[in-house]
């Protein structure tokens, strides 16, 4: 079946579904009633012989739902594109742009790069916070349009293009330098000590240990989850363990010495990519640019 097959009125009702987490909120949204909402998803999913969500709260797509969400995204956005070509744009207001970018980037760079894009353009950003290596799923689920992710592999539907490195550096408290650090090899050593990580999905730590040891062991099971970028530099400059913080973050702390560096002659660099829909949308294209620009400064380039 054709996607220009499927009635406009039930793949809207299922972005809002998506959007909103609930039946109920959908309805509010589209200003019907949730009885009505489950009709429509009930019609789409017999109209297509797949179920399109799980009744969780939130509702998740399922892996059909979310090819039809894509669909009613890009849709929705194509829209707003030829209303306004048209004049015709009913509402007035500024098209929304869903980008998901990792928390390091959004703590460092990225934010300065949309304040590049012209003041006129009416567009809102919805950003999203997620692993850099995890940012591509939520391309896939169709929640954005555009996505900073460590995957080189396009996404069905996306072009992807290289924006540079982003280093990491072996850091931490200079008195836990001297508790856990000294007396001995940095490889036996540094697998016993505390750590910090993102959170449980984060494997940069364990990454550089094994790198380290030679794959022969990883970061300490002592490790101390402190999920914002942020938070996560406080932490190391706090003492409670070591850890990877961006360059952008370590280097102003080694100066005023809150941190140093343990390991000077090893970083990590974590390849970051650009993945964006294959639609002709200036606001899009103008983001696109923009991060581009802000990551050539920003960022390592391979050697």
């Amino acid at each position: 079946m054709a996607m220009t097959d499927l009635p406009l009125e039930q793949v809207r009702t299922l972005l809002a579904v998506v959007d909103e987490g609930t039946f109920d909120a959908a309805a509010k949204t589209l200003h019907v009633t949730p009885s009505a909402v489950s009709q429509r998803i009930k019609a789409l999913e017999q109209r297509t012989g797949r179920v399109l969500l799980t009744r969780t709260k939130p509702a998740r797509p399922t892996e059909s739902g979310q090819a039809v969400v894509r669909f009613a995204r890009q849709l929705a956005t194509l829209e707003r594109e030829v209303r306004a070509g048209l004049g015709t744009a009913d509402d007035g207001s500024p098209a929304r742009l869903p980008i998901a970018v990792n928390a390091d980037s959004l703590a460092t760079w990225f934010l300065p790069a949309l304040t590049e894009v012209p003041q006129r353009l009416p567009v809102c950003f919805e950003l999203h916070s997620e692993d850099e290596a995890h940012t591509a799923a939520l391309l896939r689920e169709g929640r954005v349009m555009a996505a900073v992710t460590s995957s080189a592999e396009p996404v069905a539907g996306c072009t992807v293009r290289p924006l540079g490195l982003a280093r990491y550096l072996p850091s931490a408290r200079p008195g836990f330098v001297d508790r856990w650090l000294s007396g001995g090899p940095l490889e036996e050593r540094l697998p016993e000590a505390p750590v910090i990580v993102f959170d449980r999905r984060d494997e940069l730590q364990d990454r550089f240990v094994r790198e380290l040891t030679g794959g022969a062991r990883g970061a300490s099971g002592a490790r101390h989850h402190v999920p914002t970028s942020e938070g996560f530099c406080d932490a190391v400059a706090a003492g409670l363990g070591w850890g990877l913080v961006p360059e952008q973050q370590a280097l102003p702390r080694y100066r005023s010495g809150a941190l140093v560096g343990f390991a000077p002659r090893r970083v990590l660099d974590v390849p970051l990519h650009w993945q964006q829909w294959k639609l002709d949308v200036p606001a899009l294209s103008m983001v696109a640019e923009a991060v581009a620009a802000a990551a050539a400064e920003a960022l390592h380039r391979p050697r």
